[in-house]
């Protein structure tokens, strides 16, 4: 990919591929990392910060939200549906949200393949033609179980 098709900004989404990537993993390090793991604070990162990321930067970011999937089903596995109730880190003054473990893993993988969607759109759009990344689309023995 041309490196300035990467943040290239169109009316949808994120506007840009760069943008779209940092958000869905953002959603990770919000509402998992952050909600309910209290692992971090400051989940989101900042327009600047943003702007200045290379591809390895986002790379980094998504190794750290499979992280927080690891490890909410290595703590939760038990309390997958128990309700946390508190104010959102990144959200001071919007009063307290009420969710589960389970709510908010699903909902961060949907979130993710919406945006998956679009970042698709995006490349198309480019002249881009991106990989199948469905399973049903991949060669048999990509997911054969080994025995």
């Amino acid at each position: 990919m041309k490196e300035n098709d990467f943040t290239r900004e169109f009316g949808f989404g994120f506007q840009s591929i760069r943008d779209s990537l940092v958000h869905v993993a953002g959603c990770y390090h919000a509402w998992l990392g952050s909600f309910v793991l209290s692992q971090t604070a400051s989940p989101l990162l900042t327009k600047e910060t943003i702007n200045d990321m290379q591809i390895e930067d986002i790379q980094r970011y998504f190794q750290q939200a499979n992280i927080y999937v690891d490890t909410v089903f290595e703590q939760f596995t038990d309390k997958f549906d128990d309700i946390i109730e508190k104010e959102p880190s990144w959200k001071v003054g919007g009063g307290a949200v009420r969710k589960t473990p389970h709510q908010l893993l699903i909902h961060s993988i949907t979130h993710e393949f919406h945006h998956k969607g679009q970042i698709v759109a995006m490349l198309r759009l480019l002249g881009y033609i991106p990989n199948n990344t469905d399973i049903l689309g991949l060669p048999e023995k990509a997911f054969a179980i080994h025995k």
